[in-house]
């Protein structure tokens, strides 16, 4: 038997060395092309790539976890695939597209009322006395008188009140500041006791500005309580007083009886026209205010159905002519002649009083308009109310939220509870009345008082009263020209004095007509909103462009930090914790027994060495530079098989050249 080559045995020789080989590079991550499979490629570069999503799915321990980054690894993906996609596609687009829109504006509500709410005619067997009362003031401050006296006495007891109108408000002329007035009705002198409040008056007063007028009001349970309102015009005086008065005797007729007093949709409108149509009363809804009697409402929507128009221009607007009657005019309660007006939303409450425009007689009068529609932000952004339902103020209008009405309806929810009654001039609260002295002797002190309050924002009302975050706007432009003209004058009074004559048998005076016309100017409709400066888009773009500009870092970079800094940081220390109270409570109980420790509680096995504590599992390079604890005895491994490294020879006799060297 021929003896093996030495090609043999350098073959065996090798064979520890390839075996070797072949476990490092089963154990060792090899690099790029070199992966014999595609999972070794694909687990090299998650290791290695700057992509955090893919690194985290590789050395992520447990399979909850890895199922999470693979999930968010995956949803990134797909957002970065359709945004790119929206983007290409609008990049080669190339398409332009032109919108025309030819639009119809809704046309607001209109609400006319007359200056006179009451016919002096009707009314006069209500106000016979407190006219003639009135007179007499007059003809004692200024010394002119009318002659025979034409007021008609009212035939009923309710309303023959006499002197007492000067009883209860006695009218006062104050000669110095020496806190002493002369009574009109009785010629006395009287102390001035509380306090003065002086109203300024639009007027100027060409007397001596010592004469002031005024009048006192005292508090019926306490009569040391007064108040003297004083005013520097006598025109002023008389009418505050007269107003005083004639709001306590309205307030003792009855609604439907006022209605009647007032001033029908007949004998108000003339003629109307809207977008170049004949409309009449039946497009107009009747209302009845206080202090402006019959009111109404043009497009009030009541029936459902809100006109619009689609051009601008007076011809396509409102047009109307009003029948103002100044001889029935009541001449201490009103001084002006003419009609008023105002333009609204048909949810809104129409507050005559507070902005409404006023019409002249003998003139045409055109409104052009601007719609805005206006919106705000609430909260946190402002202090504004979307509905209203969250102020603690009951609405009394039964309209959509506004300012006015909060404040309107929280002055009279005060009066009611300060002065047992409500204010005439606003609606009434549920299970109240108005006020009227015979009932409520003291309203008016209790009145004036509470009103003082209210406009020195001591009330609390302007507190809890917000602003609407939502509101319409009708911006107006008043024109006025001469109407009618000296040349149309004569045919024009004629034809309508005819249309009139029906109901009316007399001839028309131009001072008794009023034209209006109310149109928008153009249909632009102007639309404010609120937007806020920072939105959460525009914080995390904020916050992702300063991350990546400094870290380049991204969201997944974020998910990644907070997973190691919180979740599994967290984890660590509470395991730290959990092994420190588990040791203690072993050598307490260690200590009951007096069982001395084990050896193996000192030494620390392989796996405890706190340097091995790694989430990703060390090479073989990197096991080699692992450092050994400080302070702590030497991990214990277990002893090496030397068996294994025995090398077992393919011969079974030793080689015949090998013996001499064993004997030398």
């Amino acid at each position: 038997m021929a003896p093996p080559g030495p090609e043999r045995g350098r073959a065996v020789a090798t064979a520890p060395g390839k075996k070797i080989t072949a476990r490092l590079k089963r154990t060792l991550p090899v690099r790029g092309p070199q992966a014999p499979t595609l999972s070794e490629l694909m687990r090299w570069y998650c290791l290695n790539t700057n992509t955090h999503g893919c690194r985290r799915i590789v050395v992520s321990r447990g399979r909850l976890r890895r199922l999470l980054w693979i999930l968010l690894t995956l949803s990134a993906v797909g957002l970065i695939l359709w945004q790119c996609a929206e983007l290409l596609m609008n990049y080669y687009s190339a398409s332009v597209s032109v919108t025309v829109q030819f639009q119809k504006l809704p046309f607001p509500a209109v609400t006319i009322c007359n200056i006179n709410p009451y016919k002096y005619s009707a009314m006069k067997e209500y106000l016979s006395e407190l006219d003639k009362e009135t007179k007499k003031a007059l003809e004692t401050f200024y010394g002119f008188s009318e002659g025979k006296s034409k007021v008609r006495r009212s035939v009923d007891e309710q309303n023959s009140t006499g002197g007492d109108f000067f009883q209860q408000i006695p009218l006062l002329k104050v000669e110095d500041f020496s806190r002493t007035a002369t009574d009109l009705h009785s010629g006395q002198k009287r102390k001035i006791e509380g306090s003065v409040f002086h109203k300024d008056s639009s007027i100027v007063n060409s007397g001596d500005s010592n004469d002031i007028i005024g009048f006192q009001l005292c508090d019926a349970n306490n009569s040391s309580e007064c108040a003297l309102y004083t005013f520097s015009s006598g025109v002023n005086a008389i009418q505050e007083w007269y107003k005083l008065h004639y709001m306590n005797i309205m307030a003792q007729i009855p609604l439907e009886t006022k209605e009647k007093l007032s001033y029908s949709a007949d004998d108000l409108l003339l003629t109307c026209f809207f977008d170049g149509l004949s409309c009449d009363k039946r497009h107009f809804t009747r209302f009845h205010h206080p202090l402006h009697g019959n009111c109404y409402t043009f497009n009030s929507g009541k029936n459902g159905t809100i006109l619009s128009t689609s051009t601008g221009g007076s011809e396509y607007g409102l047009q109307v002519v009003l029948y103002i009657d100044e001889a029935d005019y009541n001449p201490f309660l009103v001084t002006s002649t003419g009609a008023k007006i105002i333009v609204h939303d048909q949810n809104e409450y129409p507050f005559i009083e507070d902005i409404g425009t006023e019409i002249e007689t003998a003139a045409a009068t055109s409104i052009g308009m601007h719609f805005t529609r206006s919106r705000k932000l609430s909260k946190p952004y402002s202090d504004c109310t979307e509905t209203g339902t969250d102020i603690p103020v009951e609405n009394l209008y039964n309209k959509s939220y506004s300012l006015q009405i909060c404040l309107h309806s929280c002055f009279q929810k005060a009066m009611v509870d300060s002065c047992g009654c409500a204010q005439y001039a606003q609606p009434l609260p549920a299970g109240a009345e108005y006020c009227n002295y015979k009932k409520n002797p003291n309203w008016m002190y209790c009145y004036y008082r509470l009103h003082e309050k209210f406009v020195k924002e001591q009330l609390g009302c302007q507190q809890i009263c917000k602003d609407a975050c939502s509101f319409k706007e009708w911006a107006l432009t008043t024109s006025i020209a001469q109407w009618p003209s000296t040349v149309s004058e004569d045919w024009m009074l004629r034809v309508l004095s005819w249309d009139k004559g029906q109901k009316l048998n007399k001839k028309l005076n131009k001072t008794d007509l009023a034209n209006l016309m109310v149109f928008y100017k153009d249909l632009n409709e102007r639309f404010i909103s609120e937007n806020p400066a920072n939105t959460l888009v525009i914080l995390l773009s904020n916050f992702g462009g300063q991350l990546g500009l400094w870290m380049s870092c991204s969201v997944v970079c974020v998910i990644e930090i907070v997973e190691v800094f919180f979740i599994d940081s967290l984890s660590i220390v509470m395991r730290r914790q959990w092994q420190k109270a588990k040791k203690w409570w072993n050598d307490r109980k260690r200590a009951g027994s007096g069982k001395p420790p084990q050896a193996g509680d000192v030494e620390r096995q392989g796996h405890d060495n706190p340097v091995c504590i790694d989430e990703d599992l060390p090479t073989f390079n990197t096991a080699l530079r692992l450092p050994l604890p400080q302070d702590s005895p030497l991990p214990r491994t277990p002893p090496p098989n030397y068996s294994t490294l025995r090398l077992e020879t393919a011969f079974t006799e030793q080689l015949p050249d090998t013996l001499e060297l064993g004997q030398h």
